[in-house]
C-alpha cells in the first residue's frame, strides 16, 4: 500500500516528481480523488462528485461484475498472448460479432495510441504508400507517428505539418466551411477529400489511409452530416486507399442505437480498420485493431512477426468480456438513447434562455454544447466556458453528510 498524504503534500510531490506537461483537472482548485463507485468519485474529505469527465469507466467505476471477473482470473493465470488461451479467442469472437462480417481479425494492444499506430503501419504496408489524409482538429494518439497526423497536437506545438500529411476540413456544419444551410454539405466536405487525393496523385504522391474518428471528440464533438462517410469511402476506395475508423473515444454503445459509431453512417459504409480503445475494458489496459482477413494476411506475409506482451492477456480479456456482458445485461445502449434525449431536452430549454449557447449536438451520450460570443458570428468563447467548467465542479458535488454515506 502506498503512503497517504495530505492534499498539499501530494501537490508538492506531483510538482517535484511527475512530468509537467500533464495538467491535472481543475488546476486552479484541483480535486484529490480517493475512491470511486459507479458514476461517483469521492475526494479526501468524503465529498461526492458526479463524474461527467471520465471516458474510460464505461460501465461505472469499480463495477462489481468487472472486478469479480478480473480478481478470479488473476488467481488463475495472467500471461502474454503467445500462449494459447480461451479468453483471447472468446473476446475476439464477441467483438467481431458486433461488426460487419468482413471485419473479422483482431490485434489486441494496450492503448488507443498503440492500436492506431499499428493500423497506420499496416495500412502503409498494405498499399505500399506513405501519405495520410486526416481531419482538421483530429487527435489519434501520443506516439510520434500519430502526433504527426493529429492537427489537434501539431497545430498547438512547434511541430510543422509533414509533407506526407494532408488535412481535410472537419465535417462541421455549425462553424465549418460548409454549414447547415448548404444544399449538400456531406458531398461538399467529401469532395474536399477527393480533391486532396487528386492533388496528391498529380504530385506523384499516393495515399495510404484516410483516418478519422466516426464522430470527432477532441475536435469539438462534431457529428458529420448524413452521407459524408459513405461518399468519402467511395473516393478513398476508388483510389485503392484504405480507411481507418477511430472508435477509441466514441465506440462501445456511446452512440446509443449502434454499438460502434461508424455504424450510424449506414450499412454501405465499411471501413478497412476499426480501432477500439478506452471503454472496452473499463480502465483496464486494452485496445484492439479489427481489420479484414486480406489485410491481416498481407501483414503476416510482410515478414515481420507482430505480438504484444500485454495486449490480449487473459485478465484484460476476461475484463473485456465482463464489460460486454454488463452493456448487454442492463441495456446500456438503450439507456444512452433515453438519457441523451433527456439531457438534450433540458439543454434546449437552456438554449432558449441563453444566447451563449450556440449549438447542441447529440447522438446517444455523445453530446457537445457550443458556446459562442455572438449567435450570428459563431465565434467561440473561452472565458465563459472555463467559468462554466468550474461551476459544474461545484454543482456536481454533494457533501457526504447529506448522503448518509461515510468515507473509507
Amino acid at each position: 500500500m502506498c503512503e497517504l498524504y495530505c492534499k498539499q503534500d501530494t501537490l508538492t510531490l506531483q510538482g517535484k516528481h511527475i512530468q509537467p506537461s500533464c495538467k491535472v483537472f481543475f488546476a486552479e482548485d484541483t480535486i484529490k480523488i480517493m475512491r470511486a463507485q459507479g458514476q461517483y468519485m469521492f475526494d479526501e474529505k468524503g465529498k461526492r462528485y458526479l463524474d461527467c469527465i471520465n471516458n474510460v469507466a464505461h460501465v461505472g467505476h469499480c463495477h462489481p461484475e468487472v472486478f469479480k471477473a478480473a480478481a478470479k482470473q488473476m488467481e488463475i493465470l495472467n500471461t502474454n498472448s503467445r500462449f494459447l488461451h480461451d479468453n483471447i479467442v472468446e473476446h475476439a469472437k464477441r467483438l467481431t460479432a458486433t461488426l460487419p462480417q468482413k471485419l473479422s481479425v483482431c490485434y489486441f494492444t494496450n492503448s488507443g495510441s498503440e492500436a492506431n499506430d499499428l493500423a497506420l503501419h499496416q495500412a502503409r504496408q498494405f498499399r505500399g504508400h506513405q501519405d495520410v489524409i486526416t481531419l482538421d482538429h483530429a487527435y489519434h494518439g501520443h506516439l510520434s507517428p500519430l502526433m504527426g497526423i493529429s492537427p489537434y497536437k501539431f497545430q498547438k506545438g512547434k511541430d510543422v505539418k509533414k509533407e506526407f500529411v494532408h488535412v481535410a476540413p472537419a465535417p462541421d456544419t455549425y462553424r465549418g466551411k460548409y454549414r447547415e444551410d448548404h444544399e449538400d454539405a456531406a458531398t461538399a466536405y467529401a469532395d474536399e477529400v477527393k480533391k486532396i487525393i487528386e492533388d496528391a496523385h498529380s504530385s506523384r504522391r499516393k495515399i495510404a489511409p484516410f483516418i478519422a474518428e466516426s464522430m470527432q471528440s477532441c475536435g469539438g464533438q462534431i457529428i458529420p452530416p448524413a452521407g459524408y462517410f459513405q461518399k468519402v469511402a467511395e473516393h478513398v476506395h476508388r483510389a485503392a486507399d484504405v480507411l481507418i475508423a477511430d472508435e477509441v473515444q466514441v465506440g462501445f454503445g456511446k452512440a446509443g442505437r449502434h454499438f460502434l459509431s461508424f455504424q450510424m453512417h449506414g450499412e454501405d459504409f465499411l471501413p478497412d480498420f476499426v480501432i477500439i480503445g478506452k471503454p472496452m475494458c473499463n480502465g483496464h489496459l486494452m485496445s484492439c485493431v479489427v481489420t479484414t482477413k486480406e489485410i491481416a494476411e498481407a501483414f503476416s506475409s510482410y515478414g515481420i512477426e507482430y505480438f504484444n506482451t500485454f495486449g490480449g492477456n487473459p485478465v484484460s480479456c476476461v475484463v473485456g468480456l465482463a464489460v460486454l456482458d454488463v452493456i448487454e445485461n442492463v441495456n446500456l445502449q438503450e439507456n444512452a438513447v433515453k438519457v441523451g434525449k433527456y439531457l438534450t431536452e433540458l439543454l434546449d430549454e437552456q438554449k432558449a434562455k441563453h444566447p451563449l449557447i450556440g449549438d447542441i449536438r447529440c447522438v446517444g451520450l455523445f453530446i457537445g454544447i457550443d458556446l459562442v460570443k455572438d449567435l450570428k458570428k459563431r465565434m467561440p468563447t473561452t472565458a465563459e466556458a472555463h467559468y462554466i467548467i468550474y461551476k459544474k465542479k461545484e454543482c456536481f458535488s454533494v457533501p457526504m453528510a447529506l448522503t448518509g454515506m461515510c468515507s473509507k
